[in-house]
């Protein structure tokens, strides 16, 4: 990562309340999965077209999130079946702000992806008070009892931000999941996901396809259940989480 970040340190800044003007709570994304060796050229080729977020210094950050699900993994299963019309619930924390909140994801049958979210005073693994039962309840079908935590994720972030102040990148790495006693690392690993309100030209997009970086749709969710959890729906995912296997087996 060491030239990442030497590269990343030349991208122009933007800060937090200048990027929260491009919230895009309702978009379209794209994923794209690709072996850390290949950032640096993907930062530098992306220099001219984007901002990079910048909070106190650092232009990464990192994020600790817990999942929910049901108790056989519904939420995972849906997404494993290909259904739209389904949801993930999440606690995430920003960790270098020490910010807190319980966010649900919508996606939906036109693709699009909403996502709702309250602020919450402190980390929390439990779906409990008024303000997040309410949420889950107007926005999903589930209600709290049903709901218990199924992965812990933590990774670091660079957010790019394109110069119109239309689109959002976000580049996840050093990615650590945690399902009770299993624990996986995937330090290889790069995922990438473009957010635009609506599809449009997106110099990001061309440099995945000048790179010959396929759109991999498979969620950080899915990847970490199926590379931590026994006895779950594999068949549709078996490709991408070999890829990704690959990419990890490889030094960087």
């Amino acid at each position: 990562m060491k030239n990442s970040f030497e590269i990343l340190k030349t991208l122009d800044s933007i800060s937090l309340g200048e990027m929260n003007k491009v919230k895009l709570l309702d978009r379209l994304d794209k994923k794209y999965m690709f072996h850390i060796e290949q950032l640096p050229e993907v930062l530098a080729l992306a220099r001219k077209d984007y901002f990079a977020l910048e909070i106190d210094g650092k232009k990464y950050a990192g994020y600790e999130t817990t999942y929910f699900d049901t108790p056989d993994f519904e939420m995972y299963t849906k997404h494993h079946n290909g259904k739209l019309n389904r949801y993930k619930v999440r606690f995430r924390t920003y960790v270098d702000s020490n910010l807190n909140f319980f966010e649900i994801k919508f996606k939906t049958n036109k693709g699009r992806t909403k996502k709702s979210r309250v602020q919450i005073p402190e980390k929390d693994h439990s779906i409990h008070g008024e303000v997040v039962e309410s949420l889950l309840e107007r926005k999903t079908p589930y209600k709290a009892p049903e709901l218990v935590p199924a992965l812990q994720v933590n990774y670091n972030r660079i957010t790019l931000v394109n110069r119109n102040m239309t689109e959002r990148i976000t580049i996840d790495f050093a990615l650590n999941y945690k399902h009770n006693d299993c624990v996986a690392d995937i330090p290889n690993l790069i995922i990438a996901e473009v957010k635009q309100d609506k599809s449009d030209n997106s110099p990001f997009i061309s440099i995945m396809m000048e790179k010959r970086i396929k759109n991999e749709s498979l969620s950080k969710y899915c990847l970490g259940i199926a590379n931590t959890v026994n006895n779950v729906k594999l068949n549709n995912f078996k490709s991408k989480v070999r890829y990704v296997n690959q990419l990890f087996s490889k030094s960087a």
